[in-house]
């Protein structure tokens, strides 16, 4: 699960218990983007905060994991290149790349975009107003012919047989932006991340020169 946690919250947490719930996921890899391909990083945040409040946001949970894969490579940080890397680690394990429907609605502008269905499965888990009503008609147009739909399961699977997973349930109104802004204004943002993230962007005063 990648990201720019920028900072982590709790819909990140919620999204990825739910994907590990509903595929019987062994464990979930946490995957801080060194740098953003599509966007630049608000704050000019480093890595090494992002990353610290994502080992803080999971701490004490074996089946959480957070991998400093795409600050190692360094240049910008390509899913496709990340999911490579993982699949020559771990080529016996059966890997899923999990998402939100925003960033699943948005995957034809996404660099090489077409490999990540020859390297993994996806699970796409719902985001607030980005509701995938048509999981194949939101595939990007060139690569809709490659996949088969299960009539009885709905489940879309890729001719090299891997899986598409949408996971609908009822996801939380965040958004880092606006705990950024939050922060930013000195207000209590413990209802939107861990405790010990709220105190570590408080005490390094992380967000302040977003006001």
């Amino acid at each position: 699960m990648g990201g720019s946690f920028n900072p982590v919250h709790n819909a990140h947490l919620r999204i990825a218990g739910e994907a590990q719930a509903a595929c019987l996921l062994d464990r979930v890899i946490f995957i801080p983007a060194a740098d953003p391909p599509h966007k630049p990083l608000a704050g000019d945040v480093s890595f090494k905060h992002r990353s610290t409040m994502v080992s803080m946001a999971i701490a004490g949970r074996a089946d959480f994991e957070m991998s400093t894969v795409e600050a190692e490579r360094g240049g910008k940080s390509y899913s496709v290149d990340t999911i490579r890397t993982f699949r020559e680690r771990f080529p016996g394990d059966d890997l899923f790349f999990i998402i939100g429907g925003d960033s699943f609605l948005e995957l034809g502008t996404w660099h090489r975009y077409a490999e990540i269905f020859q390297l993994c499965n996806l699970i796409v888990v719902e985001r607030p107003g980005c509701p995938v009503t048509n999981p194949v008609d939101s595939l990007p147009a060139a690569v809709r012919g490659e996949f088969t739909r299960d009539g009885k399961t709905g489940r879309l699977t890729h001719r090299s047989g891997t899986a598409l997973f949408f996971i609908t349930g009822s996801p939380l109104e965040l958004s880092s932006t606006e705990i950024r802004r939050i922060a930013a204004a000195g207000t209590d943002i413990t209802r939107y991340v861990p405790p010990d993230v709220a105190a570590y962007i408080s005490q390094q005063r992380i967000y302040h020169q977003c006001q």
